[in-house]
């Protein structure tokens, strides 16, 4: 196996991870490290490999249909939920427009609509399961901004929506802002434009930490620190899954790992690469605090790939500053480190950078006179790995080549605007039932005919 840092997807993840926000303010959770020591069933009917929001979903999805929750086993390398899902920046929120063009290159016009469709329906569903299952997840509906910062960016999103216009795409739910009044609305002095639609934000977390909860409520089993090392048929219709802790025995495996899929799946190495993103949390000065809280979210934007991303907490006004994975400001020592799947530690020329540019993006955040109080400022930083696949979208539904194993993950640093879809298709595939019943665009479908179009890295991440 290859070194534990040089980005490939065919290792587990870091053993020594470090903490996100959202992990120090869940530390009580008490299925953390749950059966840590002990031996995996010999068996199992379903065995969901990875603890995150999709695993968790997964599990959640098998159970509501109907599956005995003493059928179902989660294996978890780390701590419950260790991975993207609890080191997010917060977000619950769907593309209204922008990737059209680039997926309509490579997917066609007509999936590039279901796409964003899809991505719509994901926060009306997000915000129904929180809301029936009272699930306290501090989840916010509110709106987004998509904030252009340079004309050449406003020129873009404008052709972006123009194409999405065209083709048929639903723009009744999009504001359109300019100049003076973009500024206005955004409380951005730099702003050139923006786009404002329907978005939320989330504590990532607790909404991850409540499926697991919910399902061992119900019979399901979570394995932490207990990672699956290798997959091996056992019969015509059975597999064995081994682990540190035993073998499992299984009649059908759903691959729910995300950037680490290629492990246990090597055919998708070429297809998915491990990306190391990093966000912040900042405690909000005055100007922010208070009456003076931002109500919406944000994706603070220069160009397609180099932008901010920020929401802020209601609850206790933390501001959530995620940074984009290319930036032409940072060292080429700094970039080329983006492929590591070391989330150990945050790196300290992304703090510094993506706290200079949030002064200067709100110029009002940092007070003059004695400056700031103790306490106020960067508060943490932290690290997470995310999974990008070469046509942005992720991988969902039955591995054919391996009767009994499925698979939902690569979901591109965007998996809160894909999940709470992609998640119940899996689990329906699983089930038995057909694609169309999924509802799923047709493109996140896996195949062995979707890999053979595939080239490694021929298409940049819209994110």
């Amino acid at each position: 196996m290859t070194s534990p840092n040089d980005g490939s997807s065919r290792n587990l993840p870091n053993t020594t991870p470090c903490l996100s926000y959202w992990q120090r303010t869940t530390r009580a959770f008490p299925h953390l490290f749950a059966d840590q020591h002990n031996q995996v069933p010999s068996t199992a009917k379903y065995v969901v490999i990875g603890s995150g929001i999709s695993g968790g979903l997964t599990a959640f999805e098998l159970l509501e249909a109907g599956v005995p929750g003493e059928d179902v086993v989660i294996l978890e390398a780390r701590e419950a939920a260790s991975g993207a899902s609890s080191r997010n920046a917060g977000h619950v929120r769907p593309d209204a427009f922008r990737g059209f063009n680039a997926y309509s290159k490579v997917h066609g016009p007509e999936q590039a609509l279901k796409i964003i469709a899809n991505e719509r329906l994901v926060l009306e569903k997000v915000d129904d399961f929180v809301k029936k299952h009272h699930v306290a997840c501090d989840f916010n509906l509110t709106t987004t901004f998509d904030v252009c910062m340079t004309p050449e960016f406003a020129k873009y999103e404008a052709e972006s929506l123009q194409a999405y216009k065209e083709a048929g795409g639903d723009v009744s739910h999009i504001e359109f802002y300019e100049g003076s009044e973009a500024r206005a609305k955004t409380r951005i002095p730099g702003a050139i434009a923006a786009y404002e639609w329907p978005a939320g934000s989330s504590h990532p977390a607790k909404l991850a930490q409540f499926l697991l909860q919910s399902v061992i409520e119900r019979g399901a089993k979570l394995f932490t620190f207990c990672p699956a090392t290798e997959v091996k048929q056992s019969t015509s219709t059975l597999w064995d899954i081994h682990t540190p802790r035993g073998i499992i025995t299984a009649e059908k495996i759903i691959h729910c790992t995300n950037a680490h899929a290629a492990l246990l799946l090597p055919q998708l190495e070429a297809y998915l690469r491990p990306n190391r993103a990093q966000a912040h949390s900042l405690v909000p000065t005055p100007a922010f605090a208070a009456e003076n809280a931002l109500q919406n979210t944000f994706s603070l934007r220069y160009s397609l790939h180099h932008f901010y991303s920020l929401i802020q907490r209601k609850g206790d006004g933390t501001l959530i500053l995620g940074v984009s994975r290319s930036n032409p400001t940072l060292s080429s020592e700094t970039l080329d480190g983006r492929f590591s799947i070391d989330d150990s530690r945050f790196n300290e020329e992304i703090a510094q950078d993506a706290l200079r540019s949030f002064n200067k993006l709100f110029p009002d955040y940092t007070p003059g006179g004695n400056g700031m109080l103790h306490g106020e400022g960067l508060d943490h930083a932290w690290t997470g790995i995310i999974a990008m696949t070469t046509d942005s979208v992720p991988f969902v539904g039955a591995i054919d080549s391996l009767p009994g194993q499925y698979i939902c993950a690569g979901f591109n640093g965007h998996g809160m605007a894909r999940i709470f879809t992609c998640a119940p298709g899996v689990a329906e595939i699983a089930l038995g039932r057909e694609w169309s019943e999924t509802g799923l665009p047709e493109c996140f479908r896996f195949s062995h005919e979707r890999l053979s179009r595939l080239s490694n890295g021929n298409l940049p991440s819209i994110w």
